[in-house]
């Protein structure tokens, strides 16, 4: 799917400096954002976080038949990652194979191109994750 312009703009956040929520009421972190905590619901009171971009692998996956616009990427893995915040995020690690990568692998934030939109579109930038340690 590609995204218009304005768009892209408005989830500068969220992309870029890995912004999320975390309720002081349950003391759980979210991202992306949201405006009412899911386990609180209407009683939770929001705080947006600044993520750190460090974390664990939660899950992974090799992608091998990937999405439209990421078929030049394949083969890749894709995890859901637990930051030490808490939350859980999905994205790319990059730079390793799928025989690098464990359940509790330390991982941290890189910004890096998520997709072009070629010839002489858009580039679209955001966060990936990398090994560590």
């Amino acid at each position: 799917m590609k995204e218009s312009i304005p768009l892209t703009w408005r989830k500068i956040p969220e992309r870029y400096r890995l912004i999320g929520v975390t309720c002081k009421t349950c003391n759980t972190a979210y991202f992306p954002k949201r405006t009412i905590c899911p386990q609180c619901r209407r009683k939770g009171k929001l705080e947006e976080t600044q993520f750190s971009g460090k974390g664990k692998v939660f899950s992974f996956t090799e992608v091998t038949s990937p999405p439209d616009g990421f078929e030049d990427q394949v083969p890749y893995v894709l995890a859901i990652i637990e930051l030490e915040e808490g939350a859980k995020v999905t994205g790319q690690i990059v730079d390793a194979k799928i025989k690098d990568v464990n359940i509790g692998s330390k991982v941290e934030k890189v910004f890096r191109v998520i997709q072009r939109n070629d010839p002489e579109g858009l580039i679209h930038y955001g966060f990936k994750f990398k090994l560590v340690g």
